[in-house]
């Protein structure tokens, strides 16, 4: 009898499904380990040997808060400027394509008008153009914007321009996270009650009323849910912000600079490292209960 127990224990428990699972945290954390470890121990430890011998011997390793004191209070890495520029191209470029994005997909669910799920298949069909595949006419149609603003008055020397600005950022990364925004919203939005909707047409509500009072805060799950992706994809950018934001060091740009042309520089890399993962980790926990019930709407109906 109790070996029956323990056996209905064990078929609940899923032993097998428990043990996949935990290898592949162990695997997906293993290179977070690595950063740790790294950013505690001197330069010539971290480069005549690896971060695993540091676990093994831990005792016998000079573990050491050099590399968070470089970077944090060295006048050679301006981490605290990168921070506050990759900041402002962040918040913006999450902000403009969720506020769009939300129009269009109400627009899309509750709107009718001719063409409809074409023009929505055509936003959808948009996901698969790779930025390289356009970063030439993107990087043209800027310099032409440029140039016709040297034109307006007051601004012959240039003092406003778009390459290499933060509104360049913003456009580009709202540009390309557009299309998803929009599938992600407008799933969402069709799974909401269209009785609530309707009541509150008979009641006289406008469009933008229902938009604003109805809509946005039923669909705080999946706003937050994209926003996660969006934030943590340009928060982690440095292709765009390279091209783009060049006149702005952004985190992982700085984060490059610190290694040193010969690579000597992992420790110093790591500590910054560590410290530009913590706003995207509160980001993450922050709207993590958000992120399943976002994500799964509208998928099953």
């Amino acid at each position: 009898m109790k070996n029956n127990v323990v056996l209905n224990k064990l078929r609940d428990w899923k032993v097998g499904t428990t043990i996949v699972m935990l290898f592949v945290v162990v695997m997906w954390l293993l290179p977070t380990l690595g950063l740790l470890v790294t950013a505690f121990r001197d330069r010539t430890a971290s480069v005549e040997s690896g971060w695993w011998t540091a676990i093994l011997d831990p005792f016998n390793t000079q573990w050491t808060f050099a590399a968070f004191d470089e970077v944090l209070f060295s006048d050679n890495w301006n981490l605290s400027q990168a921070f506050m520029n990759t900041l402002a191209v962040s918040v913006p470029a999450t902000i403009l394509p969720i506020t769009f994005a939300a129009f269009a997909a109400y627009g899309f669910t509750f709107l009718t008008f001719k063409f409809k799920e074409l023009w929505f298949g055509v936003i959808i069909a948009l996901m698969i153009v790779p930025l390289q595949a356009v970063i030439v006419a993107v990087l043209q149609m800027f310099v032409a914007i440029d140039e016709w603003l040297l034109t307006i008055p007051g601004n012959e020397y240039g003092d406003f321009h778009l390459s290499g600005e933060y509104p360049a950022g913003w456009i580009v990364h709202s540009a390309f996270a557009m299309p998803l925004a929009v599938y992600i919203l407008r799933n969402y939005m069709m799974t909401l009650p269209v009785a609530l909707i309707e009541a509150a047409r008979i009641d006289g509500a406008s469009h933008f009323q229902i938009f604003w009072r109805l809509i946005v805060p039923m669909s705080v799950p999946a706003l937050a849910s994209f926003a996660i992706f969006q934030f943590l994809w340009v928060w982690n950018d440095y292709f765009i912000a390279f091209m783009f934001v060049g006149n702005h060091s952004v985190m992982t740009y700085q984060l490059l600079s610190m290694l040193g042309q010969r690579g000597e520089g992992w420790q110093i890399v790591m500590a910054g490292c560590l410290i530009s993962v913590l706003v995207p980790l509160a980001v993450f926990f922050g709207l993590q209960r958000y992120f399943v019930r976002g994500l799964t709407a509208g998928s099953v109906k």
